[in-house]
């Protein structure tokens, strides 16, 4: 059974609180993608849109949206707003009434959608955020500070960020433009689906990866400080979109608009799959991340690790090219280099509908190899083990990701190096318990010290320290030794050691008049 495909378009551009600046790009963003999306020849979604609408009316709508869904059901959300967070790191998106310092009553918690999303039966949902801090809202994530959402549940899930944790999100080439223009981000997507362009196969459909692959290509292209980010437990390979194709109502309507019958409708959609030309041979590689388990002290002073990683390097065969030395790569003559065949159906209403699939000689590439490589076989590189050395700041935390630019992979043909990321997962410490940037420790002390006060020494990671122990502490008090915690991730200065007095034993005093053993 087919299920529906519906989208929800959120933008709030305006907004009531001065404190927030007006966005010039969220009703672009709404306006190009409900386009594209409800387009039956491209996403044949259902589309509602929600434009500068109060934190009510787009919570009503979203519980709305995720209720009594079946299974078989696509459901893509798309929100284009100011990100917030608010002082415990939590994520909020701004409403046209939101005011800054009423966050939770005047905006719309992540952690609310998170929810929805959650109760929801359908197995399909695409999110795609396009906000400041949007992916704080991916799992173990954190914001400039710390983000505290939870993991998000349950399968059939995909989340599309424009930013990564720390970032903030560009809205277009230019801050001072005159004409209100999509974001960075949604306007790589609406251009990837509207072109056919993010189909890097070429097989006709735009699946949720290659979307991503597409939009992380052309918005690191334009030189933004933005890291488009994705996340995703998928049950089924999810098609956003079609690749584009040319619907002719008959050949007699063509004929007499052009004279030439059938051979000028193949020629007009030959024009359409060569604007979208081969797939690009030399390819920029794909981003990894690699979980490192830290112990607590290189998370509050920072380290250096090395660690070994499996990855590709540039073939030192055919320094990349693909094709053995004195070689060279040759034209497809099955498609003329295009990357693509047209092939020609009817539609069963006397028309013809013409759409491009991918050439099954060269594989989308326009090129083929007399003479591969014989190290590589045409990838232009090889696999190979690498030691990296990883400077871990102080101040990390559990979900960290501390990016190494351009020491991932190499991309097919001797392509551009790809990013690794290293998230960080701290192991619990046997003595000290971490909140935020303060540790916690416990000692037990005579019952004697506690009542008459005194000092005590203690170990700390910064080595032995004597805290004071004040006269009559109770059982349970707090005590703290200013500046020996954590180092705060943006430098400066350090988190407090608290430590938690448990009391062994009773006092024992002098026997006298009106005194006692106690």
């Amino acid at each position: 059974m087919t299920g529906s495909r519906d989208a929800l378009l959120i933008a709030t551009g305006a907004y009531e609180d001065k404190q927030l600046r007006t966005l010039r790009s969220p009703v672009q963003d709404v306006s190009g993608l409900a386009e594209v999306l409800s387009s039956s020849a491209i996403g044949d979604f259902r589309v509602e849109q929600l434009i500068d609408e109060p934190s009510r009316r787009i919570t009503r709508s979203v519980e709305g949206f995720f209720r009594n869904r079946g299974r078989d059901d696509l459901l893509l959300v798309h929100i284009s707003c100011h990100g917030l967070k608010d002082d415990d790191g939590r994520l909020y998106f701004a409403a046209a009434d939101t005011d800054r310092d009423y966050l939770g009553s005047t905006a719309v918690p992540a952690g609310f959608l998170q929810d929805q999303m959650d109760r929801c039966r359908a197995k399909s949902i695409v999110l795609l955020l396009d906000c400041c801090y949007s992916g704080s809202f991916m799992r173990g994530a954190k914001g400039d500070d710390r983000v505290h959402i939870r993991d998000l549940s349950g399968s059939g899930r995909a989340i599309l960020t424009a930013t990564n944790r720390t970032e903030y999100a560009w809205e277009g080439d230019h801050v001072e433009a005159s004409l209100p223009q999509p974001s960075r981000f949604t306007g790589a997507i609406i251009q990837g689906l509207r072109t056919g362009a993010a189909d890097l196969n070429g097989d006709g459909w735009i699946g949720i990866t290659e979307l991503y692959e597409y939009v992380y290509e052309t918005v690191r292209a334009t030189g933004a400080k933005q890291t488009p980010l994705m996340w995703a437990t998928l049950e089924n390979q999810v098609f956003i979109a079609s690749a584009r194709t040319i619907t002719v109502d008959d050949t007699r309507s063509a004929r007499d608009s052009t004279g030439s019958g059938s051979s000028d409708i193949m020629d007009a959609f030959v024009g359409e799959a060569t604007a979208r030309g081969p797939r690009p041979r030399v390819r920029r590689g794909r981003d990894a991340m690699i979980r490192l388990e830290i112990e607590l002290a290189e998370a509050v002073f920072g380290s250096t690790r090395k660690i070994l990683v499996d990855t590709a390097v540039v073939c030192g065969t055919c320094s990349g090219e693909g094709v053995a030395p004195g070689t060279r790569w040759v034209v497809c003559d099955m498609c003329s280099g295009r990357g693509e065949v047209s092939q020609a159906t009817r539609d069963g209403q006397g028309g013809q509908r013409l759409a491009a699939r991918q050439c099954p000689l060269c594989h989308g590439f326009g090129l083929l190899a007399p003479t591969p490589c014989p190290e590589c076989a045409e990838e232009g590189r090889v696999r190979a083990r690498r030691t990296l050395n990883v400077k871990i700041p102080p101040g990390v935390d559990t979900g960290t990701r501390i990016r190494l630019k351009g020491e991932g992979e190499i991309g097919p043909g001797g392509g551009e190096a790809a990013d690794l990321y290293i998230e960080i997962a701290e192991v619990p410490h046997s003595r000290y318990t971490r909140d935020h940037d303060d540790l916690l420790c416990h000692e037990t002390i005579a019952a004697e010290l506690a009542a008459d006060g005194g000092t005590l020494a203690i170990e700390t990671l910064d080595g032995e320290r004597t805290i004071r122990i004040p006269a009559d502490t109770v059982d349970g008090t707090k005590l703290r030794l200013r500046g020996l915690g954590v180092t705060h991730v943006n430098g400066g200065d350090r988190g407090d050691l608290y430590v938690k007095v448990g009391i062994r034993g009773r006092r024992k005093r002098k026997s006298g008049p009106g005194t006692g053993t106690v």
